[in-house]
């Protein structure tokens, strides 16, 4: 992974996005949905795209709007639509196509008051809240948003009534309806103006920030935090949730500060992301030296992207948290100190997840449940209560309530950040701290991913890697236990391939949203073996890139 010699650093001007040609092309590009990259394509999160590349114009959001209006008619999904946007420039413009199109289909449609920004969590809560009790007339929700991606960048979700991200047979009809509507040049799609959209008797206002904050003492101990009188620092990075900190700190009576409320569609505050671009991410120690530089003004710190479904946390102690380090102290935290927890709540992570968290979670009795790379696999879990809790290692998760009902089935960033200060305050040790004492007991591992350019082509050989087509017996110098292409959770599969040994694995996968693929890796005898183990799993996949057609990719690991 090559390290741009700008991150870490301030955001040149050159590198700033041109919002006024961004919105532009938004409404004047027309897609092509001969050309793949101009289709409708919903990855992990959404389809996501910018509308300088042809891959997030008007035409995509107002076909995929029309598909999510048949897929709730097919389904009789009936009860209001929880519509909210993030701050990236084509996240407003895509809001208005949106509308116009639900408006049109006489879909109820709750928007924030003020035309405010609303974060992911807040739509899964205002979606499971609305759905409390009933079996009928249930709610779903759209979020506007590409996340943590770049401000070019535009992206478009769809929640159904269980509040957390669609899976895949919900996203591939929608994604075959939409793609059907680019072809037939929008036929059949119902459309009214943004004016009588907005005065439509279905459109209706939505107060999401006071919902949403009125109801986190339901999953936090926030007594605990105001009692200790710790001082909280907090960078919304421009996001979503840019003014829910301050309602937050004001009701609660916390001692936060938040560093920033600037909100700027060009993230010109941002300091570059490892790869020379802006990108909003709270786990990157590149992006989030603003946080970083201040962190010995209080005694935490922690910052969201900009949907506010991610979160970073910020110690005196050891600085920012890699999300896997900060992901075991919560299950070790949680497990112990919430007595309502159903007993038999288990702890949801992805394979590619750190084994720190298996570790502690069989420490203390409870459930692994491992599934695949995607949020979407702990939604049942956490709507049911058979999972306390879901993590992923790019520093997503949510929990359930102290009483062990469900929360939120999205990622949730700022309740993961206030946990980190309610431990804090009643454990006397930041999550730093804690996790050099896990290490002690549990072992210090070393963990890297890697990123590198592939093809569609590349992916897709990838994604169907099997075990009969990775023939290996030996990972940096120990035996391979198992090799798996599906999660042991829930049997689904994992979109790649991962190898695990005695104290160490790794996995690859293609990504889910860029033209890239990843590989992760892990070590629990340090950094001299995972960079062993991170080279043959190279190898491995170079292989299987460079010769498709063999049957057999095999890797002969170093004597």
């Amino acid at each position: 992974m090559n390290i741009s010699p700008l991150a870490g650093k301030p955001a040149p001007e050159s590198m700033l996005v041109n919002v006024p040609r961004l919105v532009t092309a938004y409404y004047s590009e027309t897609p092509d949905p001969s050309v793949p990259g101009q289709r409708v394509a919903f990855g992990t999160s959404g389809h996501r795209g910018s509308a300088l590349d042809l891959a997030f114009n008007e035409w995509h959001i107002l076909a995929i709007s029309q598909a999510i209006c048949l897929y709730r008619n097919q389904q009789k999904i009936d009860g209001p639509l929880f519509l909210g946007m993030d701050t990236h420039a084509l996240s407003v413009p895509a809001m208005a196509s949106a509308l116009e199109v639900l408006a049109a289909n006489g879909v109820e449609v709750m928007i924030a008051d003020g035309d405010g920004y609303t974060p992911t969590p807040a739509i899964s809560h205002a979606i499971l809240t609305y759905n409390r009790g009933r079996k009928t007339g249930l709610a779903d929700g759209i979020v506007i948003t590409p996340s943590h991606n770049p401000p070019a960048d535009g992206g478009f979700k769809y929640n159904p009534p269980s509040g957390g991200p669609a899976e895949g047979a919900v996203t591939n009809w929608i994604e075959a309806k939409a793609n059907e509507a680019l072809e037939s040049n929008l036929r059949g799609v119902k459309r009214i103006s943004y004016e009588a959209a907005l005065r439509a008797s279905t459109t209706h206002r939505q107060d999401y920030l006071n919902a949403y904050v009125g109801d986190l003492g339901s999953v936090l101990d926030l007594d605990a935090i105001r009692g200790s009188k710790l001082r909280l620092g907090v960078d919304p990075l421009g996001g979503a949730g840019v003014h829910y900190w301050a309602r937050i700190s004001e009701r609660y009576g916390l001692n936060l500060t938040v560093v920033s409320e600037t909100v700027d569609p060009t993230f010109r505050f941002m300091t570059v992301d490892w790869d020379g671009r802006i990108r909003m991410d709270p786990s990157s120690t590149y992006a989030m030296q603003r946080l970083i530089a201040v962190k010995d003004r209080f005694d935490l710190a922690f910052a969201c992207d900009t949907d506010h479904d991610r979160h970073g946390i910020v110690t005196r102690s050891a600085g920012l948290q890699p999300p896997n380090h900060y992901l075991s102290v919560a299950v070790f935290y949680l497990l112990q100190n919430r007595p309502k927890w159903r007993e038999g709540a288990a702890v949801g992570k992805t394979v590619v997840s750190s084994q720190m968290i298996d570790r502690v979670t069989a420490k203390l009795g409870r459930k692994l449940f491992e599934v695949p790379v995607g949020f979407k696999w702990f939604v049942d879990g956490l709507l049911d209560g058979s999972l306390g809790f879901g993590g992923e290692e790019s520093a997503g998760a949510s929990f359930s309530r102290l009483d062990g009902t469900v929360w939120t089935t999205d990622k949730d960033g700022i309740v993961p950040a206030l946990l980190a200060a309610e431990i804090t305050a009643r454990m006397g040790r930041d999550p730093g701290e804690i996790y050099r004492d896990l290490t002690r007991e549990f072992g210090e591992p070393a963990y890297d991913r890697v990123d590198a350019p592939a093809t569609p082509d590349q992916k897709e050989l990838l994604a169907k890697l099997s075990p009969e087509h990775v023939k290996i017996t030996e990972l940096a110098d120990e035996k391979i236990k198992t090799v798996l292409t599906r999660a042991p959770g829930n049997g689904a599969p994992i979109g790649g391939v991962k190898a695990i040994a005695e104290s160490g694995w790794f996995a690859a996968r293609p990504s889910g949203t860029e033209n890239i693929y990843k590989i992760y890796a892990e070590s629990f005898r340090g950094t001299d073996h995972l960079r062993r183990i991170l080279e043959e799993a190279q190898r491995i996949v170079d292989d299987a890139l460079m010769a498709p057609s063999q049957s057999k990719v095999r890797a002969t690991p170093d004597g």
